[in-house]
């Protein structure tokens, strides 16, 4: 049943004249076999032995603020559930896995205006047209929520990039997805290193 024709509304009334019970099932924005999106639990319960253990909240200087559960269980721009009395909102910006450290710091230290991208996918943009060393205006998405902004991307080797953004994103993170787009068209995207 391709659908790439079809809007939501459509692909909904469909499966609903069929009889599907999914046909009314809300969105998903979630990984769906964690309802009740407590990921540090899943990996836990899934990864016994593998999870790395408690270690320090610190600053980035490395000057020890307290400690913390266990680095899975936090991300880029948190600020909630961090158990830090500072007498001021801090945030997360920066996880050590290295040292098992959790960087924290202020709102101004959780935006970034340059990010590197490897693991590179071409689509609407061809490796030809974006050679080693150039740099193509586009406008990047960090996130599946982020409302994105313009930047000019520099292929760096064959499999990385580097972007850098007219104004600085916030929460930058290694290991999500980077998508650049030219227009309505996805031109490439990657993994944020």
């Amino acid at each position: 049943m391709p659908v790439g024709e079809y809007e939501k509304k459509r692909v909904r009334e469909i499966a609903r004249e069929a009889g599907l019970p999914v046909s009314n099932k809300p969105d998903s924005e979630e990984i769906c076999f964690i309802p009740d999106n407590d990921y540090a639990g899943f990996l836990d319960r899934e990864a016994e032995g593998m999870i790395p253990p408690p270690g320090n909240f610190v600053t980035k200087d490395g000057e020890v603020l307290g400690q913390h559960k266990g680095i899975t269980h936090y991300t880029i721009g948190q600020r909630r559930g961090l158990g830090l009395a500072m007498g001021h909102h801090v945030f997360v910006t920066e996880i050590r896995p290295d040292t098992n450290e959790v960087v924290i710091g202020e709102d101004d230290d959780v935006y970034s205006s340059v990010l590197s991208c490897h693991g590179l996918n071409f689509m609407s943009v061809s490796e030809d047209e974006l050679k080693v060393g150039e740099s193509m205006r586009l406008f990047g998405k960090i996130r599946y929520r982020h409302p994105g902004e313009w930047c000019t991307i520099k292929r760096i080797d064959a499999d990385s990039v580097e972007a850098v953004f007219e104004r600085p994103v916030r929460a930058v993170t290694p290991g999500q997805a980077a998508v650049f787009y030219d227009g309505d068209h996805i031109a490439c995207g990657g993994t944020i290193g």
